[in-house]
């Protein structure tokens, strides 16, 4: 879980620039991961950590990360398989730089994020065995922030998620995955766009807020060059009556778990 407690950062030492000075310090999966985000913007939520428990990764793999922001989900990945070789591509340059520090701090300081656009810029990367995206989910036209960063990062363009899953596929190996997590509203134009950039395999996992309440958000999962059937799986509840965390997804964003009948898929 992420926990915060105000702790501003001395440019001196960690060289961020002034802008980045109104932070807060806090921990990802209940102490494990030590993490500094923004006072004022996008704020990290669950997503990240949730498709950071999907990523069918092995040792030695090379695992992109489009849109990284503050490198939540490139932290969680790193602490569950410590020994894949992780690369974020993050356009904003304050919150890339924030992502740099984050990984610093947790000993992954080799670990390159890229300050570029995608998918026009970084067309130096490529062969990735997996990438994944936590992409801007508002629409193009509801209201904008006063915040241009947190308006970068939450608002998707018209064509943003077509582009991100083309940019995706020009960078994967064959065979390679791809793992989206987004809002209910926005699945049928994934598994479109991934199906015109030859994804296959498709596998839906849904996220139910609680029992009997409907599903929210959905991680998607595809393989490049694939022609296997397409699978909703039974997916996480996240909550108890109560408003507390399930005990399956409390393992996951306490203890860096793979998420709860994911494991099968984890054998890329």
């Amino acid at each position: 879980m992420l926990t915060h407690r105000h702790a501003p950062i001395a440019p001196s030492t960690t060289h961020i620039v002034d802008s980045l000075l109104e932070t807060t310090y806090g921990t990802l999966l209940r102490g494990q991961i030590h993490y500094t985000q923004f006072t004022h913007g996008y704020r990290t939520s669950l997503e990240p950590i949730l498709m950071a428990a999907a990523i069918p990764a092995k040792k030695g793999q090379n695992v992109l990360e489009i849109g990284c922001g503050a490198g939540a989900g490139l932290l969680c990945l790193l602490k569950r398989i410590p020994e894949v070789y992780a690369t974020g591509i993050e356009q904003d340059a304050a919150t890339a730089e924030l992502a740099r520090h984050n990984l610093k701090a947790n000993g992954w300081e080799n670990t390159p994020i890229f300050t570029e656009s995608f998918p026009e810029a970084c067309t130096q990367l490529k062969n990735f065995d997996h990438c994944m995206a936590n992409p801007p989910w508002h629409p193009n036209n509801s209201t904008s922030s006063p915040t241009p960063r947190r308006d970068l990062a939450r608002r998707l363009g018209t064509d943003t998620l077509t582009l991100w899953i083309q940019g995706s596929a020009a960078r994967l190996r064959h065979k390679g995955s791809l793992t989206l997590i987004l809002p209910a509203d926005l699945v049928a134009q994934a598994i479109t766009a991934l199906q015109a950039a030859r994804f296959g395999d498709i596998t839906l996992y849904p996220f139910w807020p609680k029992i009997g309440k409907k599903a929210r958000i959905t991680l998607i999962q595809a393989r490049l060059g694939l022609r296997s059937p397409s699978r909703i799986m039974a997916g996480m509840v996240l909550h108890e009556a109560d408003g507390s965390f399930t005990e399956s997804a409390r393992n996951v964003f306490e203890n860096a778990i793979p998420l709860p009948g994911f494991h099968d898929k984890l054998t890329l």
